[in-house]
């Protein structure tokens, strides 16, 4: 195991930083020992002939002059006891960093202003610069390059191609995010392979206007630059085949995000049935499971958006992994939408995020590995930019429970306009800020008293839920779960529903709920009350075990 002896020098007390360099070290597997503040050159010799370390860190931040002085003294008493070859790391301000590059005795210099991850590939021994620093190409690749960091992603799309275009090779070179997801406008998404179908007046809504196979193209040589940022795209609202193929061989697609029961006649951003729907859905899962290509099937918080209960969303989770691993998915991204609806506590968000991971957590083996990503819910942030960009890190803070490989970062104006490249780079820089201070040895909620409660109460409605769909669908199916059939029907009938569905040709929007003590919670009107899903579940008219209705 390597070995790290670490000090403060001179009188500086301040040891955040070195703690937290020792942090990450123990994390990349070197053994640590911290000599303490203020150590003198006798002693740190004595330590390095004691323990023989493959490198010494040593940490000053208060006035450069004295740090000269100080880096003399010991580059000489280190050369009296001829260990003049150590290899020494040096951490301080930008002020000290630049006094101890001109001294000559650091093998590496942080100084705080280098990106993020630059620690971490130090430590890892990836020094052959950029090339060998940014080499991973897959998703998997980067997630494990990066470790123990995650992966910071941002969605990005303008209403010009050419401001897209030059957008992205700004974020790739401010080097502050991992994945840069591509937000193609509506026309794009319904219609890119029927392009007579586009609506004119529809033209950059939402999103960048891609019209060709080169506007992908431009876009994937736009970002290799900086440490050139891994790229994806929403996937279309049809034709989902012909997109999973186009921005496999365009972009080197990092992941497909698809829906189960979305982006179709249930919430009308295309006029698929929700049976067919469901069956492309899963093709399209299918499709990128053969090939090795990552996939989040972004269900849950669609239903959180629409009001529903979090009972419903909780089973929603588990369905959308649960088909995905039945198409053949290998590296599965379950995606949890914090904030999501608005007026949720951090209590019952976690409570609420951990009962659908247990859930999930069933389904892995060695075929089928889950990944964490967390982001702040949309509609949760304020109009307000200061208000928004202190909503942005709280929920950085609360997401950071769950362990998340992943980071979908929000920028804190996009509950006011589409986010340009420096909102998105300041956004980061706000994640980026709350992982220095949160992400090693933080407190951890989850094991609060009414997370854990929420948690048990979440996993026993969503069970109800689940039950109730495979007693649905026993009669004339071996997987009820799966089956575009039997789910389309469970919509329909009100098995899983949403207040903001009402009107809808598709499912009755009859459920009822009400924020209460920070959770979404099942409310039924004629006794005022909160209610459980076996009391809803019981008055449904859909089919018991032994075929009865």
């Amino acid at each position: 195991m390597k070995k790290i002896v670490a000090a403060t020098i001179g009188n500086c007390v301040h040891v955040a930083g070195i703690y937290n360099f020792l942090n990450l070290a123990e994390l990349c597997g070197y053994q640590t020992t911290f000599l303490g503040i203020g150590v003198k050159p006798a002693r740190i010799i004595g330590a390095l002939q004691e323990v023989e370390p493959d490198y010494l860190a040593l940490s000053y931040r208060l006035t450069p002059e004295v740090a000269d002085k100080l880096f003399a003294e010991l580059k000489n008493a280190l050369q009296e006891a001829g260990l003049s070859h150590q290899k020494i790391i040096f951490g301080g301000t930008p002020a000290v960093a630049k006094v101890a590059a001109e001294s000559g005795l650091f093998c590496r210099i942080f100084s705080g202003e280098e990106e993020e991850g630059a620690v971490v590939a130090f430590l890892k021994g990836e020094t052959a610069g950029e090339e060998a620093r940014f080499g991973g190409d897959t998703l998997v690749e980067r997630l494990a390059q990066k470790h123990p960091y995650p992966l910071l992603r941002h969605h990005f799309g303008l209403p010009s191609l050419e401001e897209t275009v030059k957008g992205v090779a700004r974020l790739a070179a401010a080097k502050v995010l991992d994945v840069i997801s591509i937000g193609p406008d509506q026309n794009a998404q319904e219609s890119f392979f029927r392009p007579a179908e586009m609506d004119p007046q529809q033209e950059g809504a939402g999103g960048v206007p891609l019209r060709k196979e080169e506007d992908l193209v431009r876009l994937y040589e736009a970002s290799r630059t900086g440490n050139r940022p891994l790229l994806r795209c929403y996937s279309g609202t049809r034709d989902l085949l012909k997109w999973a193929d186009l921005t496999a061989r365009t972009i080197k697609n990092a992941w497909a995000a698809i829906p189960l029961y979305w982006y179709s006649q249930l919430d009308g951003r295309s006029n698929r049935p929700v049976a067919e729907a469901i069956r492309e859905n899963q093709e399209a899962m299918a499709w990128h499971g053969a090939r090795g290509i990552p996939v989040e099937v972004n269900e849950a918080h669609h239903w959180s958006l629409r009001g529903a209960p979090d009972s419903v969303a909780v089973a929603a989770f588990y369905l959308a992994a649960y088909n995905a691993k039945k198409a053949g998915v290998k590296d599965y991204i379950a995606q949890i939408m914090l904030n999501n609806p608005p007026g949720t506590s951090g209590a019952m968000d976690l409570g609420k995020a951990l009962a659908g991971l247990e859930l999930v957590a069933r389904l892995e083996d060695a075929d089928f590995k889950v990944y964490r990503q967390v982001r702040a819910g949309l509609a949760s942030l304020s109009v307000k930019p200061h208000v928004a960009k202190g909503q942005l890190a709280a929920s950085a803070v609360l997401g950071l429970a769950l362990n998340p490989q992943i980071i979908h970062v929000v920028a804190y104006c996009e509950a006011d306009h589409i986010a340009t490249p420096e909102e998105i780079i300041e956004s980061c820089e706000i994640v980026h800020g709350v992982l220095k201070n949160c992400l090693y040895d933080a407190p951890d909620p989850t094991g609060d008293r009414r997370v854990v409660a929420r948690r048990d109460e979440l996993m026993a409605e969503a069970e109800l839920i689940l039950d109730a769909i495979r007693r649905l669908g026993a009669a004339e199916t071996a997987d009820p779960l799966s089956d575009p059939g039997t789910l389309a029907k469970a919509v329909a009938l009100g098995i899983l529903d949403a207040p903001q569905l009402k009107g809808s040709t598709v499912a009755p929007g009859k459920i009822k709920t009400r924020m209460l003590r920070g959770a979404c919670r099942l409310w039924d009107e004629e006794t005022q009350q909160v209610i459980g899903e076996g009391t809803r579940l019981a008055g449904g008219n859909w089919q018991r075990n032994d075929g009865s209705r």
